[in-house]
């Protein structure tokens, strides 16, 4: 039900909408069609028809991008993700959306000064020893005041912005009251699941809203690149975080964007490129922890070794992180691609679910091919792997390819990095050096490597067993014995079933061998592991072997 603030609000985005020539958007849903015969006789119309420069004489694009901008810094952050889905809109209007800036008038210094002391139940003077009043940056969330504590440290200060929830969640309404229309009646707007779009962006943006949480991501980053030479991350100071108020270090470096610059300096541009890559793909498959809002505003870089610069990262507000399955298939995909190895691509999507399970694999296999095959047939450092995903996403749409948004914000930081590392080398080849790294982390989750990294994973839970074994092994054969027993009685009623107490015997007899085998294998690999004995991880692993065979084969017996 439209409450009176909503209607309010909608009529102030028709008004907006009116303004930037947008309104016959909304006449493309089927249930306002009706409604075109007065669209068109509508005062406005005419006199919009009458300007001597209407605005439907501006590309859509840049009328849409006008439009957000207008509605405010809901709507603007709302453009800002729908730029990075290349699945949902055409690329003329992500360009447009990718230009919006999210420079917003700051708010007094006085209201700032007001949610500190509130915060912390003290004035602002016993906190800081100087606090700037002027505002170093100021976004649509919180602003960002500079401040020096009592022990002569140099901090940050981010300041969320007054009111602005209601505000948020009031607009947030209105884009579900939207997206529910659009899926409801545009049939075509349905695979895109506008109302999941919409949750995604609540969630998000939701978040961002606790600097609390945004505190923990920077501790979490900074544990992950500890003593690290490719990223750095400021110290949180836990004593004066809050909700609404966040105390960071300090950091001095070089606005990455700021390429003239760095090359006044004479920053080696491709160990910047290249590093940026590698700090992305050692986020998502090492850490699987990721700083999902990678743009040039949020990251700096120390030239103080010229020759061996690394980047220094602000703003934690939004972070991603995939499932175990959702990492894997990518990975997989990922290494398939470059491999050219197009049926496996095709074979995974079905697999994951990313696309109907009835998929012909022969047709999408040659649509895939179709797409990769004239760029790898290109030198690779004119390959845009935004381009490239664009393409790939139209393609799997034929397929009936869903939106997947656990994988948005990992798609939206990939473009951010490649977009990003090609504006400092433009030489950047992204896949060579990617496909190492890749290629690395299989080996890590197949094979031997991945054995013996699993049996030490596990040897604690095995070697917390092995007093309790006797008495396991005790209790299975005391059952053993009772269903013999109980075996033997129905064998008398039944003689048809007199060949099941020997089966089930055996059955256990293999099962507890081939365990004992399988933790047999674990402890000795495990426990002669760097010791200078060859053949003692050989056996081990013959034994596991030997283990899990006998295992099935009693399972399936």
């Amino acid at each position: 039900m439209i409450g009176l603030t909503h209607l309010s609000r909608l009529l102030t985005i028709n008004r907006v909408l009116i303004k930037h020539g947008l309104d016959e958007i909304l006449l493309h849903i089927p249930v306002f069609r009706p409604l075109r015969f007065f669209y068109y006789i509508a005062p406005w119309n005419i006199k919009k028809h009458s300007r001597k420069h209407p605005p439907q004489e501006q590309p859509l694009g840049v009328r849409i991008r006008l439009a957000l901008e207008d509605l405010g810094p809901v709507f603007i952050k709302f453009g800002q993700m729908l730029s990075t889905r290349n699945d949902l809109l055409p690329p003329t209007i992500n360009q447009e959306l990718s230009q919006l800036q999210d420079n917003v008038p700051p708010f007094s210094s006085t209201q700032a000064i007001a949610i500190i002391q509130q915060s912390f139940g003290k004035p602002v003077t016993e906190i800081f020893q100087h606090f700037d009043v002027k505002p170093l940056a100021s976004a649509s969330i919180a602003q960002v005041h500079t401040a020096t504590l009592f022990s002569g440290e140099k901090v940050i200060v981010k300041v969320v912005r007054p009111d602005i929830e209601p505000v948020i969640k009031q607009d947030i309404q209105v884009l579900y009251l939207i997206a529910r229309l659009a899926h409801r009646y545009w049939k075509e707007v349905r695979r895109l699941r506008p109302v999941e779009v919409v949750e995604e962006y609540e969630t998000t943006i939701l978040d961002e809203l606790d600097l609390v949480r945004e505190a923990a991501n920077a501790s979490q980053l900074g544990r992950n690149f500890e003593n690290s030479t490719e990223l750095y991350i400021p110290k949180i100071y836990w004593n004066l975080t809050h909700e609404k108020v966040l105390v960071m270090e300090r950091i001095h470096g070089v606005p990455v964007g700021n390429i003239e610059e760095l090359n006044r300096l004479k920053v080696n541009m491709q160990r910047l490129g290249e590093l940026g890559v590698e700090i992305f793909f050692t986020q998502v498959f090492r850490h699987n922890f990721f700083h999902a809002d990678m743009h040039p505003g949020n990251i700096f870089v120390d030239a103080t070794d010229p020759d061996n610069p690394f980047y220094m990262a602000v703003d934690f507000g939004i972070v991603g992180t995939l499932t175990p399955d959702d990492q894997r298939y990518l990975a997989e995909n990922l290494h398939a691609f470059f491999n050219r190895d197009y049926k496996r691509v095709a074979e995974l999507h079905i697999e994951s679910g990313w696309v109907p399970s009835q998929t012909r694999i022969n047709d999408f296999e040659s649509a895939i091919r179709t797409v990769c095959e004239p760029i790898f047939n290109r030198p690779l450092k004119e390959i845009s792997f935004g381009f490239f995903l664009l393409r790939l996403f139209q393609t799997a749409r034929r397929f009936d390819m869903e939106v997947q948004p656990q994988l948005v914000l990992l798609q939206k930081t990939l473009l951010n990095i490649e977009g990003l590392g090609r504006q400092l080398y433009p030489d950047l080849d992204l896949w060579a050096t990617a496909k190492p790294f890749l290629q690395r982390w299989m080996d890590e989750q197949v094979g031997l490597r991945s054995l013996l990294h699993g049996t030490r994973e596990n040897l604690p839970r095995f070697v917390e067993q092995l007093p309790h074994m006797p008495t396991m092994v005790n209790d299975v054969i005391k059952q053993l014995h009772t269903q013999q027993r109980l075996q033997a009685f129905n064998e008398k009623q039944n003689n048809s079933n007199k060949e099941q107490p020997r089966a089930f015997t055996q059955k256990v007899l293999l099962s507890i061998t081939g365990s004992s085998l399988i933790i047999s294998s674990a402890i000795l690999i495990t426990s002669t592991f760097g010791i200078n004995q060859a053949g003692f991880p050989v056996i081990g692993v013959i034994a596991a072997v030997t283990g899990l065979l006998l295992c099935i084969y009693a399972y399936f017996k």
